[in-house]
């Protein structure tokens, strides 16, 4: 069977796209695309949906048919997104089914074990119900005021989800006092913390199109993030099985 995983957040600016792609990446899945805002994964995958007659995924789901995930270099198959998904996706249990089927499809075909989804900011409709499909939900979470305030409201809602909080762009000496809140958050719930991944302002300058666990080599400033990146895909892997 393949793999949901889903990767949401209750803010922007979180580090959720650069978290569904390196995951993506990482286990040599799929990236399903479903945050259409511009600063998503398909824009910085080099794909660009003004150059295209239709969006794959709005044909498969008005056609009846399995999209097929685009090839790349250096960076996951994408199933790349559009705006239109804002107007014109239908409910968002006949996506997420859709999605557990071409899944499958996808997992016959492509030998591809997983699929990760990465949902648009918010609770809404659509990310509701590709959360509910997923075997693991991953939230990347910066240790900040407004950032920490939404994800203890996502882990009210979320309790009895597969929920894992990811530590993301944390600096070299963490705050204590956002740790404990952290640690009081989840208390009494299944929700679990996994692995941290630090801080490293490259990542904002960086502008190669892979992904940065795809790389040979790279740069200095990246290794402890690719390095917690990695961590946190052999995390969803262990959590998962």
């Amino acid at each position: 069977m393949v793999k949901i995983i889903a990767v949401t957040s209750r803010k922007g600016g979180t580090g959720k796209t650069t978290v569904a792609q390196e995951t993506a990446n990482a286990l040599d899945g799929v990236l399903a695309d479903f945050d259409w805002d511009e600063g998503g994964a398909t824009r910085s995958w080099g794909y660009r949906w003004e150059k295209r007659v239709e969006s794959p995924v709005l044909q498969a789901l008005a056609h009846d048919r399995v999209p097929r995930p685009l090839k790349g270099y250096r960076k996951p198959m994408l199933l790349p997104s559009h705006p239109d998904y804002a107007t014109e996706l239908p409910e968002g249990s006949v996506v997420a089914d859709s999605v557990l089927r071409w899944g499958e499809h996808w997992g016959k075909t492509l030998g591809k074990e997983w699929v990760v989804i990465d949902t648009h900011p918010g609770s809404a409709d659509l990310t509701n119900a590709l959360l509910a499909i997923a075997h693991v939900v991953v939230a990347p979470v910066p240790l900040k005021e407004k950032e920490m305030a939404a994800t203890e409201a996502m882990v009210k809602d979320l309790a009895d989800y597969p929920l894992v909080l990811v530590p993301y762009m944390i600096p070299a000496v963490p705050p204590v006092s956002m740790i404990r809140r952290l640690e009081n958050m989840i208390a009494g719930t299944p929700v679990q913390v996994g692995p941290f991944v630090p801080y490293a302002a490259a990542v904002g300058r960086r502008t190669k199109r892979m992904a940065m666990t795809a790389e040979e080599r790279p740069a200095r400033a990246l290794l402890p993030v690719v390095e917690g990146l990695r961590n946190v895909a052999e995390y969803v892997k262990e959590y998962v099985s």
